[in-house]
């Protein structure tokens, strides 16, 4: 035993923590690469690809219909991946997360077109994104939580913003490469030059799971199948004991999530179609503002640790709400620096909000239940906010031609988001939800 422990040392605590924090952030950029790869193909391509023959604003529209399916599909990979989250352990659901989204974005790769194979091209389509929800629900549960559970009780609002991560890179990589493909493949983009980025997918899932099998399992879930208090049922658990947690939750997320795709996404469509602004300008302006995101997320989640993650979380609310009708202003003006400017402050406030988010909503959970609690609520958003945004915008715009309502619809997201963060149980700082229930069975830690 002397010859096996000085041959192969047990990495520090340190060490751990680094490599933990390193895996879920690298996980994470993979999984928003592909998610997001899709808003923007669905803003941009997929109404010609896959609804020819439609006017612009219908395409649009049924293009981010097959989007929404995604968002539908996203609190069903929360349950499915938070149950054996907290059965059998983080890293297991993590590796098959991140398998799942490689295999369906890569699928959507190879997709023929609706000239091609008819009514089948989006029917297909259509199932692939719901792989991808499936997939995106039940990752960001276990990135969080093994990040967060590595670390310290003092600095979770800093640990559980690295996976937070995911969303600024994933965001930088997949509109990177559109505009690197739209540059290169010039005309040919709409035929064949849109599938590079989602067959790419392959070769990042593959340094993914590299990464992931190094990491060891939480050692706070580690404890508590060494006490034995796992639970047959988490997600019936969740429910039952802390469904309060749950909704605030979900709607907390208003005013950071819909307004985040209405930013990322559909100014994308409204940018090229309505205000007849450069595609390639648009996707520079998100680009940067991607590449801030870098720095202010794990800032305002460091900031949480410091002035408390709900008065941090409610800053970032009131800015969001406050710059709903100037970022249209500013847009609408169709001078390219002040569409920059509207797009960068727009996503640094949301960052207000997603850095603190991770630790705000998963350390109301107890341990044996925080996979399925906290991604449940966290993905039950989707449906409410993230998933139907660009299509009521969409409809806003078809219906009144103007943006006017849709910046009363931002403002409307963060009057609830207000409430709802009112409305959240009160925690301290370092607060450790206690454990539901006794354990489901003498023993038993898997299945």
């Amino acid at each position: 035993m002397n010859a096996d422990t000085s041959t192969s040392p047990a990495p520090s605590l340190g060490s751990q923590r680094r490599r933990a924090v390193f895996a879920s952030t690298v996980g994470t950029t993979i999984e928003w690469y592909d998610f997001f790869l899709y808003g923007t193909a669905a803003a941009l391509v997929f109404p010609h690809i896959f609804f020819p023959g439609q006017s612009p604003y219908a395409g649009v529209i049924a293009s981010f219909g097959t989007q929404f399916v995604g968002f539908a599909a996203r609190p069903v990979g929360a349950a499915i991946f938070g149950h054996y989250g907290d059965r059998i352990g983080r890293k297991a659901t993590l590796i098959t997360t991140l398998l799942l989204m490689g295999i369906g974005s890569t699928l959507i790769g190879v997709l023929p077109g609706y000239s091609a194979i008819g009514i089948a091209a989006p029917i297909l389509l259509t199932v692939m994104r719901i792989v991808q929800g499936v997939a995106v629900g039940g990752e960001w549960g276990g990135s969080v939580l093994i990040a967060m559970e590595w670390g310290s009780k003092k600095q979770r609002g800093l640990m559980a913003s690295w996976p937070q991560l995911g969303v600024p890179i994933g965001l930088l990589l997949s509109t990177g490469m559109v505009q690197l493909m739209s540059a290169t493949t010039g005309p040919d983009f709409e035929t064949w030059g849109w599938r590079v980025p989602f067959l790419a997918s392959i070769v990042l899932v593959g340094i993914g799971l590299y990464v992931r099998l190094r990491v060891l399992e939480s050692p706070v879930f580690t404890e508590v199948k060494q006490t034995q208090a796992v639970r047959k049922l988490p997600v019936i658990d969740a429910f039952r004991h802390q469904w309060r947690e749950i909704l605030t939750s979900a709607f907390v997320r208003m005013s950071e999530q819909a307004p985040f795709y209405l930013f990322i996404t559909f100014v994308l469509a409204y940018g090229t179609t309505q205000l007849k602004l450069d595609r390639t300008g648009l996707l520079t302006d998100t680009l940067i503002a991607a590449a801030i995101g870098l720095i202010s997320v794990p800032l305002f989640g460091y900031i949480s640790d410091l002035i408390g993650r709900r008065l941090m979380y409610g800053i970032g609310i009131v800015c969001t709400g406050l710059f709903a009708f100037p970022y249209f202003g500013l847009l609408n003006t169709r001078m390219a620096g002040l569409a920059l400017l509207a797009i960068v402050v727009s996503l640094i406030f949301h960052d207000m909000q997603y850095g603190p988010q991770a630790a705000l909503i998963a350390e109301s959970f107890g341990t044996n239940i925080r996979y399925s609690g906290a991604g449940l609520g966290y993905q039950f958003a989707s449906v409410i906010a993230g998933g139907p945004a660009p299509l009521i915008a969409v409809a806003i715009l078809q219906s009144t031609g103007s943006s006017t309502w849709i910046s009363i619809y931002i403002v409307g997201c963060c009057v609830v988001s207000m409430i709802a963060l009112l409305l959240m149980p009160r925690r301290g700082p370092t607060y450790e939800a206690p454990s539901i229930g006794p354990p489901a069975t003498a023993g038993s830690t898997t299945g």
